[in-house]
C-alpha cells in the first residue's frame, strides 16, 4: 500500500510539475500582451503591435504544450485516484468542467483570432481578442484554484450516506476565504515568470546587439511589470495566503516555518536552518526574534503553536520537504524584489541598457521564477498532506486499489521519456522564435 501511494503521488507530482511550467507563463504573458496592444492603440507606434504579436507566438507555443501535458492529469483522476474522484467528483467536477467548457474554449478560440485575424478584424477588435485570451487564461486559473482551495479548506458541502461529498451551497465554493488570496498570489507569481522572461529576452537582444530596439522595449516593460508583481506576490497576497495557512492549517504552518516546539511570548522567524526530524529541532539556524508572531498576528508576543501541539497523525508527511520548499520560494522572492529594484533604479537613471551586470543577471535569472513557482505549489501540496481534502479525506483513502504500483511506475517512466522529448521540442521551437526576433510591420 505504501508503494502504491508513493508511486501514485510521484507520478501526479511529476506530470503536474511539468505541466505547470507552461500555464504559469501564459497567464502572466497574456496580461503583458494586452498591455503591448493597448500601447499600440494609444500611440500608433507599430513596435508595440509587433511586440504583442511576437509574444503571442510564444504564448501559443506554451498554450499548446500546456494542453498536451494537461490531458494526462485528467485521466489520472480516473485511474490512480478513482476513489478520490468518486467521493469528491460532485464538487470538484463542477469547477473542472467549467474550466474546460468556458475558460479553455474562450482562450483557445480567441487565440486563433488574434494570431490570424488582425487584417480581417481591424485593430480594435484585434485588441478585444487579445483581451479575451487574457480573460480566458485568468478565468482558467481562477477555476482551477477554486478546486484547489476547496481541497485545502472545504466549505459548502455535505456528506451523503454513501460517503460522497456534494455541494449544498454553490456560492460558498466561490466565496471560500482560501480562494482569493491563493488566486492573486498565484497570478502574481505568473506575472513574475513572464516579466523575467520578457526582461531576460530583452537583455539577450541588447547584449547580443540584435533587435536592440525591441530589446530595450522588452527590458523596460519586463522590469516595470517585474517590480510590481515581485512586491505584490510578497505583500499583500503572500501575506494573506500565509495567514490562511496559520488559521486553517496550523500544523502545516508550523512545519513550513520549522517550529517544533510552541513558542510563547513571541515566535522567531527562521531565515536559514536545517530540520532535524530525529531530535525535532532546527539545526544551524539563523533567526530574528518575535518577527513571525508580528507578521502573523500583528503582535510581537503572539503564541505560534509548534508541531508538538498536534497529534503526529496530522503532521505534514514530509516536514523537511515542506520547510525547504517554502524557504526556497520566499528566498527567491526576496532576490526578485532586490534585483528588480536595482534594475528600476538604473532604468530611471537612464543607465539600465548600459549596466551589463544587471542585463546578465536578468538573463540568467530566467529559470528561477519557474523554480520559485514550483516551490510555492509544493509548499501548498506538502502542507496539506496527509490529506487529499484537508481534515476530511486522507490520501491513503483516495487511491485506486486495483492499479498496482508496478503499473504506475511503468507509466511514470513512459511520461518521463515522453516529456523529455516534448521539453526538447519546446526549447527548440521557442529558441527558433526568439532567435528570429519580432517581425516589423507597417500599419496602414
Amino acid at each position: 500500500m505504501e508503494d502504491m501511494i508513493f508511486y501514485d503521488r510521484l507520478q501526479f507530482a511529476f506530470t503536474i510539475t511539468f505541466h505547470y511550467l507552461f500555464p504559469q507563463l501564459t497567464m502572466g504573458l497574456s496580461l503583458m500582451i494586452v498591455y503591448f496592444k493597448w500601447k499600440f492603440l494609444r500611440t500608433n507606434e507599430s513596435m508595440f503591435n509587433d511586440a504583442a504579436k511576437f509574444w503571442m507566438k510564444i504564448f501559443a507555443l506554451n498554450f499548446a504544450m500546456g494542453v498536451v501535458t494537461g490531458i494526462p492529469m485528467e485521466f489520472q483522476f480516473g485511474t490512480n485516484w478513482a476513489k478520490f474522484s468518486e467521493l469528491t467528483g460532485g464538487i470538484i467536477g463542477q469547477t473542472l468542467a467549467m474550466e474546460g467548457m468556458f475558460s479553455f474554449f474562450l482562450e483557445s478560440s480567441f487565440l486563433g483570432l488574434f494570431l490570424f485575424g488582425e487584417k480581417l478584424l481591424g485593430q480594435k477588435l484585434h485588441f478585444l481578442t487579445g483581451f479575451l485570451v487574457f480573460l480566458g487564461s485568468w478565468a482558467s486559473g481562477y477555476l482551477i484554484i477554486a478546486t484547489h482551495s476547496w481541497m485545502q479548506h472545504p466549505v459548502g458541502y455535505e456528506i451523503l450516506e454513501n460517503g460522497r461529498y456534494v455541494l449544498n451551497n454553490f456560492g460558498d465554493l466561490f466565496s471560500n476565504p482560501w480562494l482569493i488570496p491563493a488566486f492573486l498570489h498565484n497570478q502574481m507569481g505568473s506575472v513574475i515568470t513572464s516579466s523575467f522572461i520578457v526582461a531576460g529576452i530583452g537583455a539577450f537582444y541588447i547584449l547580443s546587439k540584435k533587435n536592440v530596439a525591441f530589446g530595450k522595449l522588452f527590458l523596460k516593460t519586463g522590469v516595470i511589470f517585474g517590480l510590481i508583481s515581485s512586491i505584490l506576490v510578497a505583500f499583500p497576497t503572500g501575506d494573506l495566503a500565509a495567514k490562511n495557512v496559520a488559521k486553517y492549517q496550523p500544523a502545516a504552518f508550523a512545519g513550513m516555518e520549522g517550529i517544533f516546539e510552541t513558542e510563547e511570548g513571541g515566535a522567531e522567524i527562521v531565515l536559514i536552518g536545517q530540520p532535524d526530524m530525529e531530535n525535532k529541532r532546527l539545526d544551524n539556524k539563523i533567526a530574528v526574534p518575535n518577527v513571525l508572531s508580528f507578521l502573523t498576528y500583528q503582535r510581537w508576543d503572539a503564541e505560534i503553536k509548534g508541531l508538538n501541539e498536534f497529534d503526529e497523525s496530522v503532521h505534514p508527511t514530509n516536514v523537511p520537504g515542506l520547510y525547504y520548499s517554502y524557504h526556497i520560494m520566499v528566498g527567491l522572492g526576496t532576490v526578485f524584489i532586490g534585483l528588480m529594484i536595482l534594475a528600476t533604479i538604473q532604468l530611471f537613471r537612464k543607465k539600465l541598457y548600459q549596466t551589463k551586470w544587471i542585463l546578465w543577471a536578468l538573463l540568467f535569472m530566467i529559470p528561477f521564477p519557474y523554480i520559485a513557482n514550483t516551490a510555492g505549489w509544493y509548499t501548498a501540496e506538502l502542507g496539506r498532506q496527509p490529506w487529499l481534502v484537508y481534515d476530511l479525506l486522507r490520501t491513503v483513502d483516495g487511491i485506486s486499489p486495483t492499479v498496482s504500483s508496478g503499473n504506475t511506475l511503468f507509466t511514470l517512466l513512459g511520461f518521463v521519456g515522453l516529456y523529455f522529448l516534448l521539453g526538447l521540442l519546446f526549447l527548440l521551437l521557442a529558441g527558433k522564435i526568439i532567435n528570429k526576433g519580432p517581425e516589423t510591420s507597417k500599419i496602414d
